[in-house]
Formats: C-alpha cells, structure tokens, sequence
C-alpha cells in the first residue's frame, strides 16, 4: 500500500466513526491522539461530539468509495494561524506514506478555508517518527510554546 496520488479529502460519513474508532486501541493511544478530553473506551456513534471543536472542520483521507486510511481535522486557534490536530492514519497502512499524504492536504485545505499564514501542531516528542514527517513539511519546532512531552510547530502556509 502506498499513498497513491488517487487519495483525497473528503468529509465523514456516519460509518467513518466505526473505521476511526477501530483504530484507537487503548486508553494510552485514545489520550495522545484526542487528548484529555476523549475518555477511552467510547462509541463510534459517540465521536462527532466528542470530536468538536468550535469553527473545526474534519476530514478523512480515502480513496474513492473506499474505508478511510486517515483522518485529521484543522481549525484557528490564533488569528492568522490555522491549527492541526488529532491527525491519525489507520494501523495497516502506517509506514507507506498515507500519513504524509494526509498532512500535505489537510495542510492545503487548511489554508484554503482559513486563509492563515501559518499552521501549526501539536506532537508528543517522543513519536519520532511524526516529528521526522511534520519536520520534512516544514515545520519547526517553537520552545517557547513546548512543553517537556509534547512539541509545537509551526510552519508558514506557502507551499512545501
């Protein structure tokens, strides 16, 4: 599986939520994908309400009439700065570029809707292999907004 150029954005359906859920196994995962906020274990039929955010937008990453392979939502957090966040890739196809292919949408639809001239996110330093992916899209690193577990980055909204 490779993140074929054929995969898109597109909004949920109803059985996205089923997908999505399968994809968070535990209490531990649940937390550092959907933060505090999301207590494990929960029902799919659950996650549009526990997934809202004022002025959010979510999104999958699929391919034509296919189950998702992702799913990451954008709103502003800042003004002229449009936030990432809970961005996930579905457990059987990590490691063969879907999560890159997310971002790079997520982050153009992002900027489209919004305007921003900035993105920013949000990572857990020790997932290495997500800061790798955000830093090769350009994002870097902003201390003074860090904490000692989780990273913040930011990026100009021009293209990659």
């Amino acid at each position: 599986m490779t993140a074929a150029l054929e995969t898109t954005l597109r909004p949920l359906v109803p059985q996205d939520y089923e997908v999505l859920a399968s994809w968070v196994a535990d209490a531990v995962a649940c937390a550092r994908w959907a933060g505090p906020g999301l207590c494990f274990p929960f029902h799919a039929a659950d996650l549009p309400a526990l997934l809202a955010v004022p002025g959010a937008r979510s999104y999958v990453l699929a391919e034509a009439g296919a189950l998702p392979l992702g799913f990451g939502q954008h709103w502003v957090q800042t003004p002229g700065a449009v936030h990432l966040g809970r961005i996930i890739v579905s457990p059987q196809v990590r490691g063969h570029g879907v999560g890159r292919r997310l971002c790079e949408l997520l982050i153009a639809a992002a900027i489209e809707s919004t305007h921003a001239t900035a993105v920013t996110l949000r990572v857990y330093r020790d997932n290495a292999v997500a800061v790798r992916l955000y830093a090769g899209l350009c994002f870097l690193p902003v201390e003074a907004e860090s904490t000692a577990e989780t990273l913040f980055m930011k990026r100009a909204a021009g293209p990659t």
